[in-house]
């Protein structure tokens, strides 16, 4: 885990409103350095939510947290990549160790182990906080495009590969699947655009692409959750600060959106530690808001990269046109 640095000689009082990871990990760091916190729950989880989460993402879990903050989890050895028209080739399967676990349960898990070393945390603080941390802001997001994602459940085929994550692109939009484990996978497929009908058109998809044979079936459950890179344009505000994705979301297809909501918490942990050791806080929160800024535009310099590479289908202008819109 990290060392904390020296306790403040005058510790902030904080409110974590919310018990998502970007929430729980300021939480968790604040506490370590000696600050006064309490955790609002905004209310129990709305049911499983697989996360895949990658070597480096791993890497800071532990750094940030210490020992095994992972359990119950399917890992994954390799990935499978076709970036292109026409996702029938086979592409490169590349070694990419991975693990897959349920998002909400890891933050339980997070939170049990934060209410055991610092049990008044879960207490409401006397007094004013100083600061509210937390992901549910105002919407008011810079958002880069409209392209909107479909995942839904599905059984694995009996001879499909269990450790292996697969990306190929039909004409209208890539596809990712993610083996859970016990037999099942989840398929997300990014399209341009909302979808009136999102369980037959992600059926549709899946017979035009490279998966089909994978799966025993199309899912029967499917969602459609907007998914284009997004920022608050005011994430740092005198006693708010948004972390993860009320503050920045990044496109799915970068695979770095739970490193990027704990990164988010490790700069507003620095920002009220700074600003209670005697920093002044309008140049933390200029700083704080440009890091993010900062971060979102290289994100979406990558998109404008690689989306053209895929897709030159009119339905894909506008998309396309918004990563550069910056």
């Amino acid at each position: 885990m990290l060392e904390p640095p020296s306790t403040p000689s005058a510790s902030a009082t904080v409110v974590i409103a919310g018990t998502g990871l970007a929430e729980l990990t300021c939480a968790w760091l604040l506490l370590a350095r000696g600050h006064q916190v309490s955790i609002r729950s905004a209310g129990p989880a709305a049911g499983a939510r697989p996360l895949l989460l990658n070597e480096p993402t791993l890497d800071l879990l532990h750094a940030l947290w210490g020992g095994e903050p992972v359990s119950d989890c399917h890992r994954l050895a390799h990935r499978q990549v076709v970036w292109g028209p026409g996702g029938g080739a086979t592409g490169r399967r590349l070694p990419q160790p991975a693990v897959v676990v349920d998002g909400a349960r890891l933050a339980e898990r997070l939170l049990g182990r934060l209410s055991v070393r610092y049990p008044d945390a879960l207490c409401e603080a006397p007094g004013i906080p100083r600061w509210t941390v937390t992901a549910a802001g105002p919407p008011d997001h810079w958002t880069a495009g409209r392209r909107h994602l479909l995942a839904g459940e599905a059984p694995l085929a009996p001879d499909a590969d269990g450790t292996t994550a697969l990306l190929v692109c039909t004409d209208l939009a890539w596809l990712h699947l993610t083996p859970l484990g016990g037999g099942r996978a989840l398929l997300q497929a990014m399209i341009p655009g909302p979808a009136a009908r999102p369980a037959e058109l992600l059926e549709r998809l899946l017979a035009d692409s490279a998966l089909s044979p994978v799966l025993l079936h199309a899912p029967a459950a499917v969602v459609s959750l907007p998914a284009a890179p997004r920022l608050h344009r005011t994430p740092a505000a005198p006693g708010r600060l948004l972390v993860g994705a009320g503050a920045i979301r990044f496109d799915p297809l970068s695979g770095t959106g739970t490193a990027q909501a704990l990164r988010t918490a490790l700069l507003a942990t620095a920002t009220v530690h700074a600003e209670a050791t005697g920093t002044p806080l309008d140049p933390l929160l200029t700083h704080y808001a440009t890091r993010l800024r900062t971060a979102f535009n290289d994100h979406l310099a990558t998109c404008a990269r690689l989306y053209p590479q895929a897709f030159t289908s009119p339905a894909w202008q506008h998309e396309l046109e918004a990563c550069w819109a910056r």
